[in-house]
């Protein structure tokens, strides 16, 4: 079975992952990015991408895509919490869309680029 992450590793490896956008999941021992693309096409194949990486590490991503945002978080179940697998996946993820924009405030809904107000 794979072993959560020490302190030690978190101190070393946490700060380089926040730097690109990704975030601690409030009351879980988990992290969160959100990828807002131009169409929902692009973030369509970021997803399909990021399927193939995480199938051939057998480690899946907690997912929601809406229209053009790809909404992810990662954990080990099987751990209870974040292993050297969620930190493999994240940089593997950063590096399939290094140019997209990066939601970082995670205490509101992210809205889509879509271009249509959200109903009332």
């Amino acid at each position: 079975m794979t072993e959560t992450l020490t302190e030690t590793e978190r101190q070393q490896a946490l700060p380089a992952l926040g730097a690109t956008g990704w975030r601690g999941v409030p009351a879980r021992d988990a992290i969160r990015k959100v990828w807002k693309f131009r169409s929902f096409s692009e973030a369509w194949g970021f997803m399909a991408r990021a399927a193939l990486v995480a199938e051939k590490m057998n480690h899946h991503p907690e997912w929601l895509n809406v229209y053009n945002v790809v909404d992810v978080t990662l954990t080990t179940h099987s751990a209870k919490g974040l292993t050297a697998l969620d930190l493999k996946l994240a940089a593997a993820m950063d590096r399939l869309a290094p140019d997209s924009e990066i939601e970082t405030d995670h205490s509101e809904p992210v809205a889509c680029l879509c271009g249509t107000a959200p109903p009332d």
